[in-house]
């Protein structure tokens, strides 16, 4: 591999139904750096490095690996041509051992067709050495935690002598040590001369670890820098043509706190100990905390999807028995998941399929769906959360990161909540639907629904809760009101007793 290796993109279009996804992008990326694609979900990011790896076929525009132009059909002829993507969503197998996933088109064996187990660990034990990581090639993958098993993935990859690699959202499920490991990965690939191509929304990871960023709006290139000639804000604008400004300053927020809605006590399982809490009507309700302090366990105990060995539940001043997301939703409550794609919706039904599953049997006479009133429900809600999509047939797993997470608004909304658990309500979000999502909240607010907020950037919290309960270690560390509240009080919370 030289430092000289190049991917140049000319021209490339590639259009949905509806949506021109890419319009006429053109831009160089060469070995030995990482180079940064950014812009709002929507942009067309992910969609050029399914081009590149053969998932999609562009309408027209061409692409050249080392001055070469090359047309992938299927992401299998892109690997063996040097190509490989690692996305978010884990392409492990996780019965399978670290050895048997990454070499697995190409798993030795004896004369007797029976595996070279010893030949094939051995193998695998240069590549992990290469990587400098504490993991064995025995160790079935899940077994290791999310982190690693991404480092299984890009093993997998860096073993087939690529010469190109596209991390897209890589960090969105890592701690910081997890992600410090990963850079330190990316740095070895990147000084080997493999062209490194990197997704994310998060601006801390674009400046710490490219040297180029691209910036795509609306499916079109806008413009091609050194990380290090340009600020954060100055991508921002650039992102979303216009300024942010102070986001949380600007917001409508409600002023009419109402009676308790919610109220927690004691509640306790494996996770999570004595967890007692209120939630008025119209409050926003913030947790905080560090990875692994119980934040989303707690909402999940309380909406019913874990276990609970003891504690009580109280809406409006009567104690239920929540034993599982039925009798949640029952009494108003509901949830919005921190994994949007394997929890939150159905990405393979339509978006009048999603928003209509919590309130199917309102919309039933005699066993049969009333489709007409589900379309209606679902074009209301398109309208009034600002959907973008050509059409309320089209498939949620199609839409960007901040429009799945409306369309799961939506169904929430439809079944009139009393208490909206959100957890990680802008995970994988650009930072133009971001801005949205939060008037969302703000809205919802004033409407009387007691809301709680889990989130883990801190300046959501502090921008929009007006108290925040922070945690450590599966218990509440202290509580903090709006106007008291700053980074160094709740990192302190964050981190007693650790």
């Amino acid at each position: 591999m030289t430092l000289n290796s190049s991917v140049e993109f000319k021209g490339i279009t590639k259009t949905f139904p509806g949506v021109k996804a890419l319009d006429g992008v053109s831009f160089l990326a060469r070995g030995g750096e990482v180079l940064a694609l950014v812009g709002e979900n929507g942009a067309g990011k992910s969609t050029l490095l399914k081009v590149l790896n053969g998932d999609y076929q562009q309408d027209s525009g061409l692409y050249l690996i080392d001055g070469a132009e090359r047309h992938f059909k299927t992401p299998q002829e892109a690997i063996a041509a040097g190509v490989s993507v690692i996305y978010q969503e884990r392409q492990v197998v996780p019965y399978l051992n670290v050895a048997e996933n990454i070499f697995m088109e190409e798993i030795p064996v004896m004369r007797s067709g029976l595996i070279d187990v010893k030949q094939l660990n051995a193998r695998a034990q240069k590549v992990i050495d290469e990587f400098k990581l504490p993991i064995r090639p025995t160790t079935k993958v899940k077994d290791l935690s999310v982190a690693y098993q991404q480092m299984v993935e890009i093993m997998k990859a860096y073993r087939r002598s690529p010469k190109i690699i596209a991390f897209d959202e890589p960090t969105a499920s890592l701690s910081e040590s997890e992600i410090s490991t990963l850079f330190e990965v990316i740095e070895r690939l990147k000084a080997s001369g493999i062209i490194i191509l990197y997704v994310s929304h998060r601006m801390k990871e674009i400046f710490q670890i490219s040297d180029q960023v691209v910036i795509l709006k609306d499916g079109k290139y806008v413009t091609q820098l050194p990380t290090r000639s340009i600020t954060e804000q100055e991508i921002v604008k650039l992102m979303v043509g216009r300024e942010l400004g102070d986001i949380f300053n600007g917001l409508s927020r409600n002023e009419e706190i109402g009676e308790v809605v919610l109220r927690v006590s004691g509640l306790t399982n494996d996770y999570i100990h004595d967890i007692g809490f209120e939630l008025k009507a119209g409050e926003i309700l913030g947790f905080a905390g560090l990875v692994g302090a119980g934040r989303t366990e707690t909402m999940r105990a309380i909406f019913g999807a874990d276990r609970v060995n003891s504690g009580q539940i109280f809406f409006g001043g009567k104690q239920k028995r929540v034993e599982a997301p039925e009798d949640a939703i029952a009494c108003g409550l509901a949830l919005c998941p921190e994994d949007r794609k394997d929890q939150g919706i159905v990405g393979g039904r339509s978006i009048a399929d999603n928003i209509s599953l919590a309130i199917l049997k309102k919309l039933s006479k005699m066993g049969f769906l009333d489709k007409p009133k589900e379309r209606s429900l679902a074009e209301d809600a398109v309208r009034e959360l600002r959907i973008r999509t050509p059409s309320v047939d089209k498939k949620v797993g199609e839409l960007s990161g901040g429009n799945q997470q409306k369309v799961i608004l939506a169904r929430w909304l439809a079944a009139n909540p009393k208490v909206l658990l959100l957890d990680e309500p802008t995970k994988g979000i650009d930072v133009g639907s971001k801005s949205e999502i939060y008037q969302l909240i703000c809205d919802l607010a004033k409407r009387g629904i007691g809301i709680i907020l889990v989130s883990s950037e801190l300046v959501e919290v502090l921008g929009l809760c007006d108290r925040i309960i922070v945690m450590s270690q599966g218990r509440i560390t202290g509580e903090l009101k709006r106007k008291e509240a700053n980074e160094e009080k709740v990192l302190e919370l964050a981190m007693a007793g650790m």
